[in-house]
């Protein structure tokens, strides 16, 4: 129902910046709009951590690692997700992965858990 397109990643010395992009696409008559997005990473032999969440409000989380760093947003017109990496560290080397989700039917805060998964951007950084 939804697809998932990351670009962006890349090579880059620590203390750089990268932007990465998903662009969602969602059929069966349903809007991105009204979804959950966000952005999880994983690093070879570490376990999958969300990094940043944006609800269709507007209203982010991120993960204390990359707090003041990274910036996640959104451009509903284009479908399309970012987020901004700026100071990075060699520990944010990951594969970096756009996620999308319904909020909680009963509340409306974003899940933590996500269906819907993109392919992936490589995301390296050197010290």
């Amino acid at each position: 129902q939804v697809q998932l397109v990351e670009s962006g990643g890349g090579s880059v010395q620590a203390g750089g910046s990268l932007r990465l992009s998903c662009v969602a696409s969602v059929a069966s008559g349903y809007t991105d709009r009204t979804y959950c997005m966000g952005w999880f990473r994983q690093a070879p032999g570490k376990e999958r951590e969300e990094v940043a969440i944006i609800d269709s409000d507007g209203g982010t989380r991120y993960a204390d690692s990359v707090k003041g760093r990274f910036t996640i947003s959104k451009d509903n017109a284009k479908n399309t997700l970012y987020l901004q990496m700026n100071s990075l560290k060699p520990e944010d080397t990951a594969m970096y992965y756009c996620v999308s989700d319904r909020p909680h039917p009963r509340g409306g805060y974003c899940p933590y858990e996500y269906n819907y998964w993109g392919q992936g951007t490589q995301v390296t950084v050197s010290s």
